[in-house]
């Protein structure tokens, strides 16, 4: 009998590991904000063989070796259709082998965790939340093209009346070519607090949208005296026109154009938490809508 699950076992004793000087300096460098943020991939070099402490990778060298053949073939399409079973006790690191699987294909690609109770629950059936878990592991990435200024601020001036609610401005933006005055709203000065922009800081604003990206601070402004964190990121001013028409990509999941276009107040449904069934119907007019922008050329399909 031939199984079609591909076993991975862990052992419940982690390798012992030591450390250099310069290792434990690049590890003092990964921000860990939960169980496994801090994982970039499965720490394999090119021939697949495992480091010793790489990616937030530590231990475990024959399991990793084995995702890493895994990992492999998902490239190359030759596990379609199949599943992996990863079997090991509790703490072993199951879960950080699936995230470090998921994190080397790519950092678009989706990545779902599902737990028991939430398949079999009181609030949907059993094939909805499942199906809402596939979907969630089907990532769409999206291409538009969209009029941008992008530019390195120069000044940043607000004027308020005197009640101090309504807010007008100016922000003089300039590139290494030119140096252009623009007028600001309200909205606009609150996207500006709201990414803390100051002068020396090189931004991009969508003119369609209205949204403000700072990209970093400029590199001429590296020698000041300000504040500044070591995760600050340097950029060079922009060239040319402050104007320009830019691809902009955006990457969601299948579930989340569903939520999206399945409940009245839209994209904050994705905060609720409950999101409820979600008709056949849409989820067929969405995919219908997905291989229209395929077959434009304006969208991918990145499996998760």
């Amino acid at each position: 009998h031939e199984s079609r699950y591909a076993s991975i076992r862990t052992p419940s004793s982690m390798a012992e590991v030591s450390l250099g000087t310069q290792e434990v300096r690049d590890l003092t460098r990964i921000e860990r904000i939960g169980a496994h943020s801090h994982i970039r991939g499965l720490g394999l070099d090119d021939a697949l063989e495992p480091r010793d402490t790489s990616q937030g990778m530590v231990g475990q060298k024959t399991a990793r070796k084995a995702a890493g053949i895994v990992f492999r073939m998902i490239q190359e399409g030759r596990i379609a259709g199949r599943a992996v079973l990863l079997a090991g006790k509790p703490g072993t690191g199951k879960t950080a082998i699936a995230m470090g699987i998921a994190q080397a294909l790519g950092e678009d690609t989706p990545f779902t965790t599902i737990a028991a109770s939430e398949i079999y629950s009181l609030e949907m059936s059993t094939t909805e939340a499942l199906t809402q878990a596939f979907r969630r592991s089907i990532g769409v990435r999206i291409v538009e093209e969209t009029d941008m200024i992008e530019g390195e601020v120069v000044e940043i001036q607000v004027d308020s009346d005197v009640t101090g609610t309504d807010k007008t401005g100016r922000i003089t933006l300039c590139t290494t070519e030119m140096e252009t005055v623009y007028d600001l709203g309200p909205q606009m000065i609150e996207s500006l607090q709201k990414e803390k922009v100051t002068a020396g800081d090189v931004i991009t604003i969508d003119k369609a949208a209205g949204r403000i990206t700072k990209l970093g601070r400029s590199f001429t402004h590296s020698r000041d005296y300000d504040a500044m964190g070591a995760q600050t990121r340097f950029v060079q001013c922009p060239e040319g026109e402050l104007q320009k028409r830019k691809e902009v990509v955006h990457v969601v999941s299948l579930h989340e154009i569903d939520v999206i276009n399945s409940r009245q107040q839209g994209f904050l449904a994705l905060f609720a938490g409950d999101t409820g069934e979600i008709k056949s119907e849409v989820r067929e007019q969405i995919d219908t809508k997905v291989a229209e922008w395929r077959g434009e050329g304006k969208a991918t399909i990145l499996p998760g």
